[in-house]
């Protein structure tokens, strides 16, 4: 079954995927981007290939999401699945279920610096970007080469997950607490996993210093410049790739993002931001 790591793009789920890759998937807590293909996104074109579905054929796709899931289900492993999508419920076709899903590991982020951050990805205005987020964001790739992603809207996609709340099976962890206390945050993420799969809680200490250390930001911003990452986008313009790890802790809406678009985002998400403290 399935652990999710879930959460709206440019909120914090490639670092948390790195650090769980890190753990789980090594013996020593040494990180390289590689590692990131143990954890696997969803919804994924070639899963609905193996099946034989009309990949052109949207409501098909949607249709067959909780088979697709089924197809790579280890109940018996610890398996994470990576998403930007939002627990919906299409034409009564769920996005997965209780006998695939574990639980949810959901991260968010202060709106206001996803947005900058996005811009940033998607080589986007700040406005365009704001509208996605408000009116509901789904993501492809031009080429046909991905499937498509329902991430909805900044709120609707937090709001859509606290369904696992009821079944003891959510947990929320914000990307300003990450950055600002990793090792408590992350020693939380791993009890958690742990106390899902219903075993005791034991950590290897030594394999858990490193890897707080080989994902620190910075460590995998020059890995980015070494080595490339897959996940950055391609500028239309340039051609050049554009840094995934461009700013981090650094994104600062407050000197970033003009008032117009704060007051709007701020209006568009008001209680889910009080309810975070974001407000």
């Amino acid at each position: 079954m399935f652990v999710w790591l879930a959460s709206y793009p440019k909120s914090g789920n490639t670092l948390t995927r790195s650090m769980l890759a890190s753990y789980f998937f090594t013996d020593d807590g040494d990180y390289d981007f590689n590692l990131l293909q143990n954890i696997r996104q969803f919804p994924e074109i070639g899963l609905f290939k193996k099946l034989g579905i009309n990949i052109k054929n949207e409501k098909e796709v949607i249709k067959n999401y909780v088979r697709a899931q089924e197809l790579i289900n280890k109940k018996n492993s610890i398996q994470f699945m990576k998403t930007h999508s939002y627990l919906f419920n299409i034409d009564n076709n769920p996005f997965t279920d209780l006998n695939n899903s574990l639980g949810v590991i959901y991260i968010v982020r202060d709106p206001r610096n996803v947005l900058i951050s996005a811009a940033n990805h998607n080589q986007k205005s700040h406005e365009e970007v704001t509208e996605d987020m408000i009116s509901g964001n789904v993501l492809r790739k031009k080429d046909g080469s991905k499937s498509i992603v329902y991430a909805g809207t900044w709120s609707g996609n937090f709001n859509s997950w606290k369904s696992f709340k009821s079944v003891n099976k959510y947990f929320l962890i914000k990307y300003e607490d990450l950055i600002e206390d990793k090792e408590k945050c992350f020693f939380e993420i791993l009890k958690f996993i742990y106390d899902l799969k219903k075993i005791e809680f034991v950590i290897n200490k030594k394999k858990f210093k490193n890897v707080l250390l080989n994902t620190d930001f910075k460590v995998m911003q020059k890995l980015e410049d070494e080595k490339g990452f897959e996940e950055s986008m391609v500028n239309e313009h340039t051609g050049k790739k554009v840094k995934f790890f461009n700013l981090g802790s650094k994104t600062d809406w407050k000197n970033l993002l003009n008032i117009e678009l704060q007051n709007k985002i701020q209006k568009s998400f008001e209680r889910e931001m009080i309810e975070l403290n974001y407000l």
